[in-house]
């Protein structure tokens, strides 16, 4: 979708704005992330005696925690552990002055917190709109842990954590959902409330947490009879104001929270966090190029502050590192990627077009050179059963035509043939041989053998691709899309393609791995039960999707 947007120069803060001037074109013109960061790095938290006053907790006289607790990106001997105060969390200061609050957090090994393993207390700073981010440190291994938050006397809800394996230790199951794209706009978040009753050790959200797009006072395609909401959420995300509100709007989704509050997430991003289909430095539409370093900056701040991330993650101005792996024990290593802050610019503008030499160029890439270096080093290097690949956008080739005269999407691998490539070639190169990618963005459950030449359907299966539909986007959706009969038939490598909202679980085994696609039956209205819709196995050592 194509916007025309319309930045008000009064609208960003004014030091932001500051730095941008000073700033002016020159990232763009020499790619030096370093005087960008430099740039940007204002409204920072000040220490000793330049710091905001602390507020006396007394003063709270509502609940600060509106918008639940989470936790994310386990490691074997710690995990991350997330929340923001917010009194008021459709106020632009969330309720609080600007002053730090201290808070306390406990992490105990049952639900009343009768055996608490560990405590601590910190500040929530103004600065970073009183979110808390709190890295643990000391657990146990592969241990499900409970943990909450008090400011005053007001107490967290309780959420539920789990550490990772020890790297080295055999284990013989793992179990995890992927879950994206979720437009509150477009409908209810019923896929998270089943999903938080699901028995899982992990959740990998794959990008589009939020969406700039406004949100009408009767909450879009959810026709809120109950309540109105405020005028300000009626107009695209520009501002830090702006994205801060809105992550303020998503989480106080009752099952979004409960989500949250049951499993350890791991995130990345993909367009609509910051702008629709943005590349790299480039925005969707003709704006002075400090005007969207600000918008990306103050997008990816939002993102920091709102997401269970630790300190390597937090952004300096308008970058800000995501990509990272994670291990759970000799079972799967996990490469997260970021396919949106480094890629080139989409071919032929963008969208479905025939492929050509533009978009076959061997310089154009997706994921940019540190970061493809980063990857293929890493599975070099594996020593995993699995090796998983959580992105965005779909990797695998998908025609839209059965006929000669097919089109490919610029905005995916297919737009990136090169760049998708090098990593085929590189997961040969490392001799992996159980490798499955991760996939959002398309509102739809797909499952895909990844083939050696797409163009040959008895070429050797390298992995494969498993597809998570939207949580909301794209409202109630349908069991067959329109164009699923000439998807499956240009696509034999398309194993399956189903329409309506959900997630997708995945259990890897030493022997097998097993994707099973839940989906509801409808978002634009609350309350719709969840079923399994498709299921299917890969064996190890063997790859190729088969139903199961």
């Amino acid at each position: 979708m194509t916007l025309v947007h319309r930045h008000a120069q009064g609208t960003h803060a004014p030091e932001l704005r500051a730095a941008a001037a000073r700033l002016g074109r020159r990232r763009f013109l020499t790619g030096t992330a370093a005087a960008a960061a430099l740039a940007f790095a204002v409204n920072l938290p000040a220490t000793g005696a330049a710091s905001a006053a602390e507020l006396d907790t007394r003063k709270i006289s509502t609940d600060p925690f509106t918008l639940g607790v989470a936790s994310g990106d386990p490691r074997p001997d710690g995990i991350l552990l997330w929340t923001r105060l917010a009194p008021s969390p459709y106020e632009a200061d969330g309720g609080l002055p600007a002053e730090r609050v201290s808070v306390r957090w406990e992490v105990a090994g049952d639900t009343s917190f009768s055996r608490i393993v560990t405590s601590g207390r910190l500040d929530a700073h103004p600065e970073f709109h009183h979110s808390v981010h709190v890295d643990v440190a000391g657990l146990d291994a592969d241990r499900v842990y409970y943990f909450r938050f008090r400011a005053g006397t007001w107490i967290s809800p309780v959420g539920r954590t789990r550490t990772a394996p020890l790297r080295n230790t055999a284990i013989s199951r793992l179990t995890f959902a992927a879950v994206s794209c979720q437009a509150y706009h477009d409908g209810y978040f019923t896929a998270y409330k089943h999903l938080a009753e699901e028995d899982l050790d992990v959740v990998f959200h794959l990008g589009d947490y939020l969406y700039e797009y406004a949100v009408t006072a009767v909450g879009g395609a959810r026709k809120y009879t109950d309540r109105r909401l405020p005028a300000h959420f009626n107009r695209e995300t520009v501002t830090l104001e702006d994205y801060r509100l809105r992550y303020s709007l998503y989480k106080s989704d009752a099952d979004l929270r409960a989500a949250h509050a049951a499993h350890p997430f791991v995130v990345t991003w993909d367009d609509h966090e910051t702008e629709n289909n943005y590349a790299g430095d480039t925005p969707e539409n003709d704006v002075p190029p400090e005007e969207f370093l600000l918008r990306r900056a103050s997008a990816y701040r939002a993102y920091w502050e709102n997401q269970p991330l630790r300190a390597p993650q937090e952004p300096k101005g308008p970058d800000m590192r995501l990509y990272r792996r994670l291990q759970f024990g000799r079972l799967a290593q996990f490469d997260i990627l970021d396919t949106r802050q480094y890629r080139s610019d989409q071919a032929y503008g963008d969208g479905w077009q025939v492929p050509g030499p533009e978009s076959e160029n061997p310089a154009r890439t997706l994921t940019g050179q540190a970061q493809e270096r980063w990857l293929l080093d890493g599975w070099k290097s594996s020593t995993a059963t699995w090796n998983v690949m959580p992105q965005q956008v779909t990797f695998s080739q998908r025609r839209n035509l059965p006929t000669a005269d097919f089109k490919l999407s610029m905005d995916a691998w297919d737009g990136y043939p090169a760049s998708r490539q090098r990593l085929m070639n590189g997961v040969e190169a490392a001799g992996l041989k159980n490798f499955m990618v991760l996939t959002g963005d398309v509102h739809t459950a797909n499952a895909y053998d990844l083939k050696k030449d797409w163009n040959d359907p008895e070429s050797r299966t390298l992995g494969t691709e498993i597809v998570a539909t939207s949580i909301s986007s794209g409202k109630d959706g349908t069991d067959k899309p329109a164009d699923w009969a000439a998807h499956m038939a240009a696509n034999g490598h398309m194993k399956f393609y189903h329409g309506r909202r959900g997630y997708v679980t995945v259990a890897l085994g030493v022997q097998e791995a097993r994707a099973d696609f839940r989906a509801v039956s409808a978002v634009t209205k609350p309350g719709a039960p969840v079923t399994t819709v498709g299921s299917f196995v890969t064996e190890a050592g063997d790859q190729g999707l088969r139903p199961a």
